[in-house]
Formats: structure tokens, sequence, C-alpha cells
């Protein structure tokens, strides 16, 4: 016998009264919902009163906004199931998505005639204390915040190990456990056919912290990923002796693991609505807090980065929110050397960059190159770099097997940085933020 599946019905007065109960009735049915409750979405045109649609042991709800109240119904009544029996013009794409957001958002599948959305799985097999870093898309700034975490933390003596998650991932949880990366082991990953830029690797080195890698295929529109070894690397993570786990997304994927607290990283330079329109609000709806990155110009404009908060609070009123910028860090001294810079940074950043690291690290920029994740231009550029002492690098894209090995092959130094956040106005801090997420998951 089928078992029944509790079931919230989205419901509208465009239908016939007749009609919407007749089919919620053939739904139970043929489906094995469970009516728990019609919620009523508006319109008028083919109902006089509500009592039109009661139905024996069904609850009507009619919500002043039905976006804002769907949390609380789906928080009262815990429903498996949101069924949407609504359409055009009372309840369009955008909104319908809003909706799908908030009942994924609450562990319940929301489901069409010709749809259905379930919740991204998100597996518990960690026992000890965790934190997921999740984004809004690529190069959003993940990967420099977990490891400025884990950085923070091993700092506080919690010894942290993080699962990096990536498209370039190993084909096997890979577990990293040297503490000073650097251009031979690299090399040597690389020749075993892994992609030695791959995020965990980036972890490791900036954080000095043990990493598990993992990969992942494909993404949905919520996040969950199409195929990913990632829950495996996560066990493997909880059996290290390590006190507390940092699990990273990749791109906009989330981790299918659970953990007691989420962090998400949005990056101003990004389109709003590609980062929080369509199903993107269910990040922010899981989320305990929220770090906007490149907070500055040229990425984006004071309007547009205030436009942005007022976006995610919206969606999730209750969410911290920290604006930053990043800065980077050379991971060994280049003071009085001349350097060339190769980054993933659009050209706009350049002189930004070039001021910064003149002025802070006392080198001289003899050139630079925006074309890190382009190895199609990437070598033509590092041509130009003939004058260098030092080939200064982030740890992505093609950074070991094109910097890197070019690096070697000319007889020039590599010298990898670490984009490290800074927390722009306001009162909470970096560590401030770090402590309230934190604060979340121990409780």
């Amino acid at each position: 016998m089928q078992e029944k599946m509790t079931t919230v019905f989205l419901v509208d007065g465009e239908h016939h009264p007749s009609t919407v109960k007749d089919a919620v009735r053939e739904l139970e049915k043929r489906e094995g919902y469970l009516p728990l409750a019609l919620y009523f979405l508006g319109g008028t045109e083919k109902i006089r009163d509500l009592s039109e649609l009661a139905l024996q042991g069904i609850e009507i709800i009619v919500p002043d906004d039905p976006l804002m109240a769907m949390a609380d119904v789906m928080q009262r009544l815990k429903p498996q199931v949101v069924v949407d029996l609504s359409d055009l013009p009372v309840l369009g794409p955008a909104l319908r998505l809003r909706i799908a957001a908030v009942a994924l958002a609450h562990g319940a599948t929301y489901c069409g005639s010709d749809f259905r959305f379930r919740p991204p799985q998100r597996e518990r097999v960690l026992s000890k204390p965790s934190c997921s870093i999740i984004g809004t898309g690529k190069r959003c700034g993940k990967t420099a915040v977990s490891a400025e975490m884990a950085r923070y933390l091993k700092g506080t003596k919690r010894n942290p190990v993080v699962v990096a998650m990536g498209r370039g991932g190993p084909p096997r949880p890979y577990v990293v456990e040297e503490r000073d990366i650097g251009e031979e082991f690299l090399l040597s990953e690389l020749d075993k056919g892994l992609h030695a830029a791959s995020d965990h690797y980036e972890d490791a080195m900036v954080s000095g912290v043990v990493t598990v890698g993992s990969r992942r295929c494909g993404g949905g529109m919520a996040g969950e990923p199409f195929v990913t070894n990632c829950i495996e690397a996560a066990r493997l993570a909880d059996g290290l002796p390590a006190e507390v786990v940092i699990v990273e997304g990749s791109g906009s994927s989330t981790p299918p693991v659970a953990t007691d607290a989420v962090l998400c990283v949005i990056s101003a330079a990004q389109d709003i609505e590609e980062a929080l329109g369509f199903l993107g609000s269910y990040r922010l709806l899981i989320s305990d807090g929220v770090i906007i990155t490149m907070a500055e110009e040229p990425f984006a404009s004071p309007l547009k980065i205030q436009e942005l908060s007022e976006r995610i609070k919206w969606i999730n009123g209750d969410i911290v929110i920290l604006n930053t910028i990043f800065r980077p860090h050379p991971l060994k001294s280049i003071r009085d050397k001349k350097v060339f810079l190769v980054a993933t940074a659009p050209e706009e950043a350049g002189n930004l960059l070039e001021e910064y690291l003149e002025e802070k690290e006392g080198c001289v920029l003899v050139g630079r190159s925006h074309k890190l994740s382009d190895r199609r231009y990437l070598e033509d550029d590092l041509r130009g770099a003939g004058e260098a002492e030092i080939l200064l690098t982030e740890l992505k894209a093609a950074a070991v097997e094109v910097v890197t090995r070019f690096a070697r092959d000319n007889g020039k130094e590599v010298v990898y940085f670490h984009n490290v956040p800074i927390a722009t106005g306001g009162e909470m801090g970096l560590e401030d933020l770090f402590e309230h997420i934190w604060k979340k998951a121990m409780e």
C-alpha cells in the first residue's frame, strides 16, 4: 500500500472551487498526497467566498503575503510536499520559484504538473561540529574564505580539517597532509594526472591544515551536484584526528553533506538576479551568515552593494551580512623583487592590485596577466615576463601546469598568494563573523 505524503496545495480563485477540490481529491488518490492545507494565493474571478473551497479536515490558509508567510506555514505544518495547483496570472515564474526555494529550504519537494524540485541532498555523515562554505557562483571567493576560516580556527586551537569539492577534484577522496606545499609537490601531483591547482591544495597551502579533496560534475538549480564523491570525502574527514570540519562547496553547487552551520559567499561583482533570483534564494534560506566579497569599485558601485544587502535581508531577515574586499598576500617575501603578477581578477582591478603590492610588499611590478583561467592567452602573456625575478600567482586554474612550469623552464621563482578577505565598514569584523557561525555550529 502506498504511503501517503503530507501535502500543502497552492490554490487560487482563477480556478473554479469545484475544479480545485476535485483536483485535490484526484491527486490524493492518484499520487498519494495527504492534504494538510489549501494555501490560497489570490484571484477572484471564479470564487465568491473561501468557504467554497472547504474540504473536511483540510485547513484553508489565506496569507497577507503569500511569499513571506510561506516559511511560517512550512515550519508549522512540516509537509513533505508542496503541490502547485495555481497558474498565471496569480502565480508567475518568478514568484513560483521563490516559493519553491522556501519549500526546499524546509525539506519539502515542490512540484507541479510538469516539474518537480526536490531538496538538494544534505546527508548527515559528520559527527564533529561542522560548517559549510557555499557560494552563488564561480570565483566569488569561497576558497579564500574557507582557507581564512581554517587559519583562524587553527589559531584558536580548534584543529580543523577542510573538505573541498571541486570541478577538478580527484577521482577518489584524497587527503593532503603536507603542511608545506610548494612547487615540487604540486608538480609531482600534476605528474600523477591530478589537477594540482584544485581547491584542496590551495586550502592546505594557505591554511596549513589537513584537507580532503573531492570532485563533482554538474549542478542543479538549487545547487545539488549531479555526480560527486563529496559524501565519501566527508566520511573520511570525520575519521581524521580533527575537532571541527569545514566543507567547501564548488561554484554555486552546495556540498551534499549536512553541516551544523552554513556560510554563504556572494560576489558583489555578480549579477544580482543571477546570484539571488530563480532558486538562488534557497542558498540564503539555509545560511546563517553571508560574506559579500569584492565590495568595492571597480567590481561594484556602493549603490549595487546596498541593493545586494537589501535583497539578501529581504530573502532572509535573520541573516548576518559582512562586506569584504580581497587583498593579495604572498606566501613568501617578494620585497625588493621584480614581480610579474598572474591572477584571475579582471583587468579593471589591475591598478588596485599593483598599487597595493608595491606599497604593502615593497616589490616592483614589471607586468601582469589576468588570464590565469584562460590557457589560450596565458602563455602569450607570460612571454612578457622577461625581466621578472618572480611570478606571483594564485593557486587556481593553470597556476601549476602553465605558470609554475613556465617559471621552472625560464629560471624564475614562483610565489603563490592568498586572497585575504578584509572586512569593510560596520562594527563586525571577519573573526566576529567566524565566531558567530561557529557558535551556531556548536548549538
